[in-house]
């Protein structure tokens, strides 16, 4: 199939392989680099957002262990707070006062502390908020979140997310509640502190890191001990409610879909806190399509500019060697015409320009050979010419004719007579003006001459419109053919034979000439070899006159059909078609041209 193919389809397929193959590799490469590179990128970004996390949850572990630890300075107040029953009036309210102080004290140190509650050994909730909405006491005692802080294993916690259903207002939203279990001197329990937080509280982040968090789709979540959420980034940053993040549980928010995301861990110091922080690989995968999208139309607008220049190249290539090709199968036809576009000064352009000059060799050489030709055909004529003096020519055959008429030899003078009008028709100075009336007179008055010799047995048969007569035809060229039907047609004197001649208009306006007898016709070895002969008159019609060649019914024809095409053109010819033993046509075929 290659090898069929055109050169330039050969020439632009080898320019588009050699550039897109090399193309498409480095897109390729360049592609899963840049996708390699993306994510570990995010991952060197979540390791570093995870770590400032860390940093910023121990600074927070830490404060808030000193916070709940500026209790224990009042250990005595707090260990005595179960014992309300021996206490006085007087004694109940200065305690209660003195609660109240530090529980405010305990809020004023962080900004962020908008509830504080504590609660005793016997259950009573003591609290201090700087907010409107209280906390119900029973309603907090009854939560599930609380229940296990009493048997808590460290003395400072952080409880999971949890709801506000406990405050009076039964606001929505959700808090974290930082603690402490506290004892006396002696390690006895003396009570839980408690300070609910806001979850955004835990995390105090650069703008900045917000930004490229929400760039690359991160997810970070916080959780406890207990597997419990304690902060989670969609809904701090609304993308999930509160609610949601409470229903949905850490565990299966850890661990579905794990294939899809890309996971960093870590805990504070302490261990208080685990962090996780998510890059779902669908957020990633979405830029590295971009990046792939980018990629295919940079290679589809590569390849179209390829393309373009690689039509460019064929082209310029190409076209200089189909303009050679066109001209050759203009020689092979018989026209030799050079390429006349300026060429390059390439190896391509000098092959047209030698090719250009062979053809003008070729030409001037044909041109020469035609021209000697018909000059040495018109030396022939004139020559024939000058050797019978016409005059001199007619005066004897009549005087041999009065003789013959004074011999009462009227056959005789009626041959002269037809012989003078045909040598009259055939060496007369007419022949630019010879008419096919004049043709078919020549022939009428040779048929003429073949009767009296053959007494009679020619009938002609002449059909050619009265418009034909009168149109240009060369001399000698349709009784040669009725000489011939004769010679090789005419079996005996049995049956008379008969000869047609129909004219007729083609539908381009050309003269159709049917020679038809119905002789003997010719065998099949015969039909061949002179159909062959005919077929040479395109080449040979160039060619000198062999000097030495024998005369035959073949020659004769192919004389007439190289002087047609000749004179007419090649679409003008001499066809035959013989069957055997039932005649012979042959047709001529010449252009209408009105006689001067």
């Amino acid at each position: 199939m290659i090898r069929n193919m055109k050169f330039q389809n050969k020439l632009m397929a080898g320019y588009l392989l050699a550039c897109l193959i090399p193309l498409l590799c480095v897109s390729a490469i360049i592609f899963h680099q840049a996708a390699a590179s993306l994510e570990n990128s995010s991952q060197e970004f979540a390791a570093l957002y995870t770590s400032q996390i860390k940093t910023s949850l121990n600074e927070f572990v830490k404060e808030y262990d000193k916070v709940t630890k500026s209790v224990l300075v009042d250990n005595k107040l707090i260990y005595n707070l179960g014992d309300e029953q021996s206490l006085s009036m007087n004694e109940l309210v200065n305690q209660r006062v003195a609660v109240q102080s530090m529980l405010m004290r305990v809020t004023l140190l962080k900004s962020e502390i908008n509830t504080v509650m504590l609660v005793s050994r016997d259950n009573s909730v003591y609290q201090y908020s700087a907010a409107t909405s209280r906390v119900n006491g029973e309603a907090l005692l009854s939560q599930e979140w609380y229940k296990p802080l009493r048997n808590s294993a460290e003395p400072f916690f952080i409880t999971g997310l949890h709801d506000r259903s406990y405050y009076e207002d039964k606001g929505a939203g959700a808090v974290v509640t930082v603690g402490r279990v506290l004892f006396s001197s002696g390690g006895a329990y003396a009570g839980l502190l408690l300070i609910d937080l806001d979850p955004f509280a835990l995390l105090q982040l650069d703008h900045e890191f917000v930004l490229a968090r929400d760039k690359y789709g991160m997810s970070v979540i916080i959780s406890n001990r207990q597997e419990e959420i304690v902060y989670h980034s969609d809904a701090a940053s609304g993308q999930l409610s509160w609610k949601q993040v409470l229903e949905s549980g850490v565990g299966d928010s850890m661990d579905n879909g794990d294939d899809d995301r890309i996971i960093l861990s870590g805990s504070t110091a302490q261990g208080n806190l685990l962090i996780k922080t998510e890059i779902p690989r669908s957020k990633l995968l979405q830029k590295i399509n971009q990046i792939k999208g980018m990629t295919v139309i940079v290679i589809v607008l590569s390849s179209l500019i390829i393309t373009l220049i690689s039509f460019g190249l064929s082209f310029t290539i190409t076209r200089p060697i189909k303009a050679l090709r066109r001209s050759m199968k203009q020689a092979e036809a018989g026209q030799y015409v050079p390429i006349e576009k300026e060429q390059s000064g390439d190896e391509i352009g000098s092959l047209v320009q030698s090719y250009n000059n062979m053809i003008l060799t070729i030409r001037s050489l044909i041109k020469d050979v035609y021209i000697a030709e018909i000059k040495q055909r018109q030396a022939k004529f004139i020559a024939l010419q000058n050797q019978i003096n016409p005059h001199m020519l007619y005066n004897t055959l009549e005087s041999i004719r009065m003789k013959a008429l004074v011999n009462d030899d009227e056959e005789a003078a009626d041959m002269i007579t037809i012989l003078a009008c045909m040598f009259r028709l055939a060496l007369g100075k007419e022949g630019s003006r010879h008419s096919v009336k004049h043709e078919l007179e020549y022939t009428a008055n040779y048929l003429q001459l073949q009767n009296i010799r053959f007494d009679n047995m020619f009938q002609l048969n002449i059909k050619v419109p009265e418009e034909m007569l009168h149109c240009h035809i060369i001399p000698l060229v349709i009784q040669p053919i009725v000489e011939n039907s004769i010679n090789h047609g005419f079996l005996d004197y049995s049956r008379p034979m008969h000869i047609e001649i129909e004219g007729v208009w083609t539908e381009e306006r050309d003269i159709l000439i049917r020679i038809t007898d119905d002789g003997g016709g010719m065998s099949l070895e015969k039909q061949v070899e002179l159909l062959a002969t005919l077929e040479n008159a395109q080449s040979d019609k160039y060619k000198l006159d062999e000097i030495d060649e024998p005369k035959s019914q073949g020659l004769g024809l192919k004389n007439i059909a190289e002087r047609i095409k000749l004179q007419y053109g090649d679409r003008y010819y001499l066809k035959i078609r013989s069957g055997v033993n039932r005649g012979t046509m042959v047709e001529i075929l010449i252009p209408k041209i009105q006689g001067v």
